[in-house]
């Protein structure tokens, strides 16, 4: 599955963007996503991940109450709605979806099939 992430752009602190993540295939549905970001200087990170039915979620604490990641499994898409934005949310920003069908878990490493990056500057 490809997936290919957009949405990215520059905003102002306190502002909002909406971030899409569309893949190339039906069997999206069966997988888990993630979306992660990676500032300058510092690893990857897990920011959202939600399940294949998207009815279970999980967030870093640092976007918790701020982010929202959703999906729409017959548009083989994936989002992640980030409001109040903060300059420290600066990074290049990646989707992936889980490398097992039908589980859920918050680490890194279970995710494969990367999508190209798509920057979110948050200017202070």
């Amino acid at each position: 599955v490809q997936l290919q992430a957009s949405g990215g752009g520059l905003v102002q602190a306190g502002g909002s963007l909406r971030l899409s993540c569309a893949a190339s295939e039906r069997s999206f549905g069966d997988y888990s996503m993630g979306w992660f970001r990676q500032a300058p200087g510092k690893e990857r990170e897990l920011v959202a991940a939600i399940s294949w039915t998207g009815s279970g979620t999980t967030y870093a604490a640092s976007v918790k109450g701020r982010f929202t990641i959703s999906r729409d499994n017959a548009k083989n898409t994936g989002y992640l709605q980030m409001n109040s934005l903060k300059p420290e949310d600066t990074a290049v920003y990646y989707c992936a979806l889980h490398r097992a069908r039908r589980v859920l878990t918050d680490s890194i490493r279970d995710f494969g099939s990367w999508g190209q990056g798509t920057l979110v500057t948050v200017s202070s």
